[in-house]
């Protein structure tokens, strides 16, 4: 097919905090050194900000680096953080723990509430007034690779594209965007991220990933006499079992605003578990019920988030481009924040095409990248929380004692590192596993999934080829339903997956309902077959959060 083409010195595929951190460093570094540097930007979804969500508690020192002047610069950071409570939850009491006696990580004085999707708006803005050109609702289809086998830049998706494949009468073909350097920046589980750590084998001698799904809804609650600005509720405890990592987050904001959010661990054991469903059931808590009387729900999301560490960081560069933010896996578990690693992340990766593209290199391995990473302050951070999640897998109690120890004992120096393993094969067989009576929703603080995906204003064309694809249909019933009971129509927070028994000859089959989707990757990530692919869908599609 005969496409157009577009040359750039660096793309950035993404446009979440790691891609649009590279892309204002990268311009900034041209400005000062007086060097035209192109540099090119695409975002899948339909504006920046869309799809991204994250509950934050945002560490500043990375946007201080990037502008010392944020402040005049009018970004949306101004809730500062206040208070912090930690508590141990169970079904009807709460019990908070002495700060002192907690590591450090949870220690936020200094710190902002944020949306994080209105920072992220804010810094497409400063992108673009740098002369960085931004294109929303541009997906990252496929790499283009050169004849050396070195990464040359990615195609845009089709446009277009009818349910059975063929060209519908809008048809329009994606574009073939080169540069000498693509940093992919797609947030958690990027699927072209995954398809570069197969080819270049970037994972050889580190763990595999682990992760979790975030959970989130926002709240507004006027005149809730509980609501208090700069207010950090973090829980642990129930509604999770023991031996399910996991725990929930509570930011109140100015205007009446509350976000919260549960986190739930994807290497759960039990099929029947549903993190959509805790996500409810941890509201209706005696201790927690009472921040949103009177409230309105706002929006509701959903997103894995990568909880490696550094022992589970693939090699990030190879010839033409590097990982970066999420995709690569720069995310402190242990602090529950992820945004200032994917910031920082982005500048040293822009530092290093920068010097590479001014002496004019192309294609080859941005070895100062990884270099700059081991001598930061985000590569120390990382280390000293390291064995967090190898920890914490091992139950609640064990796990927070022997983390509680590691901190406060060896300051994180301890001199031994635990090791993360793959989630999709924790599930054990449905016949071994109780299952668990979710109540009804209230539709006054609990809610379905159906009306929470209404709040997530996701939409996809429906006469497109679906972007969840089966490796093996067949898989779907001869395993994941006789072993598993179908854990995808409950680990999915958005209903898109649902056994109907009207088969052939009335047996059941999978229906996918992806125009549901709201792009978490839960699917691709803890499928126990690894049988759905995630893949990007058209342009501009998914969920539209609002300051999310």
């Amino acid at each position: 097919m005969e496409r157009e083409s577009m040359e750039f010195d660096v793309l950035i595929v993404g446009g979440g905090p790691a891609g649009l951190a590279a892309a204002i460093r990268l311009k900034q570094l041209a400005a000062e050194r007086n060097q035209d540097v192109s540099v090119c930007l695409i975002e899948k979804g339909a504006e920046i900000g869309a799809h991204t969500l994250s509950g934050t508690v945002l560490d500043n020192k990375a946007i201080e680096e990037l502008f010392p002047d944020w402040k005049e610069r009018g970004a949306p950071i101004k809730t500062h953080a206040l208070k912090d409570h930690v508590l141990y939850l169970t079904k009807t009491k709460s019990f908070a723990f002495p700060l002192p006696l907690l590591p450090d990580c949870f220690n936020n004085h200094g710190n902002y509430l944020v949306r994080m999707g209105e920072v992220v708006k804010w810094m497409g803005e400063q992108a673009e007034a740098l002369g960085v050109e931004v294109y929303p609702g541009f997906a990252g289809a496929d790499v283009l690779y050169d004849e050396n086998g070195a990464v040359k830049g990615v195609v845009t998706g089709d446009m277009g594209v009818l349910h059975d494949g063929t060209q519908g009468p809008n048809f329009q073909p994606g574009m073939e965007l080169l540069a000498k350097y693509t940093l992919f920046a797609e947030g958690c589980r990027g699927h072209l991220g995954k398809r570069l750590e197969a080819k270049y084998n970037l994972r050889e001698g580190s763990d595999p990933q682990v992760f979790g799904i975030g959970i989130k809804e926002l709240w507004e609650v006027p005149g809730n006499p509980h609501h208090s600005p700069g207010t950090i509720i973090h829980t642990c405890g129930w509604p999770l079992t023991s031996d399910v990592y996991g725990g929930s987050f509570m930011y109140h904001m100015d205007d009446n605003i509350i976000q919260t959010g549960l986190v739930v661990g994807l290497n759960y054991s039990n099929p029947f578990l549903s993190p959509f469903e805790e996500m409810q059931r941890f509201k209706t808590h005696p201790e927690i019920r009472k921040f949103f009387e009177g409230g309105k729900r706002l929006a509701y999301g959903a997103r894995a988030i990568a909880t490696g560490n550094i022992q589970s960081l693939p090699r990030l560069v190879f010839p033409g481009g590097a990982l970066i933010g999420d995709n690569a896996g720069f995310l402190n578990a242990a602090r529950i924040k992820g945004n200032h690693a994917a910031i920082k992340s982005g500048a040293l990766a822009a530092e290093a095409a920068f010097d590479a593209v001014v002496i004019g290199r192309k294609q080859d391995t941005l070895t100062a990248f990884p270099i700059a990473f081991r001598e930061s302050w985000l590569y120390t951070e990382l280390h000293k929380t390291r064995n967090f999640k190898p920890m914490m897998k091992k139950s609640f109690w064990v796990g927070s004692t022997l983390f509680g120890m590691d901190q406060k004992l060896f300051f994180g120096k301890a001199p031994w590192t635990m090791h993360n393993h793959s989630d999709h094969d924790k599930l054990k067989p449905a016949a071994e596993c109780r299952k668990i009576d979710y109540p009804k929703p209230d539709g006054v603080l609990t809610f379905d999934r159906l009306s929470s995906v209404y709040l997530s204003n996701a939409n996809h064309e429906e006469d497109q080829p679906c972007h969840l694809k089966l490796r093996d249909p067949q898989v779907a019933i001869s395993v994941n339903l006789e072993v598993y009971d179908s854990p995808e129509q409950r680990y999915c927070p958005a209903g898109v997956y649902e056994i109907v028994n009207d088969g052939e000859g009335g047996k059941p089959r999978l229906q996918i309902n992806g125009q549901n989707c709201v792009h978490c990757k839960t699917c691709d990530i803890k499928d126990p077959t690894q049988n759905i692919d995630w893949v990007t869908p058209q342009g501009g599609e998914g969920p539209i959060y609002q300051g999310m």
